[in-house]
């Protein structure tokens, strides 16, 4: 991605994170962030975001700190494996909202699978 390609602002980013739609201009961006090196994290990340006013409200619960630390720990734990569990759909319906194809992948991805495909070809011949 060049330095030239448009980031969203803080209030794009946000509404991109709740699932809303970017200008055509930053489509290179939406295309690394979901493709990209480190796009897993990024996801874990942008998925966690949204759940970040609940676990200020469990903070904010009355008991003991302790209580009140495990719950979040217990719906930060819940969070991730959701977020993770759905990554391929979320991934590919952002894809889609923005006009790229669902099964758009990491080109570096793409490029080892060829090459695993060559060596497998060449090691087991029809």
């Amino acid at each position: 991605m060049s330095r030239k390609t448009p980031r969203p602002n803080p209030i794009q980013w946000i509404g991109y994170v709740f699932g809303r739609r970017l200008p055509d201009s930053m489509i290179d961006w939406v295309r690394n962030d979901l493709t990209g090196k480190y796009a897993t994290a990024r996801h874990i990340l942008r998925g966690m975001v949204p759940f970040t006013p609940l676990f200020v409200v469990f903070l904010l619960f009355p008991g003991e700190l302790w209580l009140r630390g495990a719950m979040v720990l217990l719906a930060m734990l819940l969070a991730l494996f959701y977020t993770a569990a759905f990554m391929p759909m979320n991934r590919a319906h952002r894809l889609a909202k923005h006009g790229l194809p669902a099964d758009l992948e990491n080109p570096e991805r793409m490029r080892r699978r060829a090459l695993e495909r060559v060596r497998y070809a060449a090691q087991h011949p029809h």
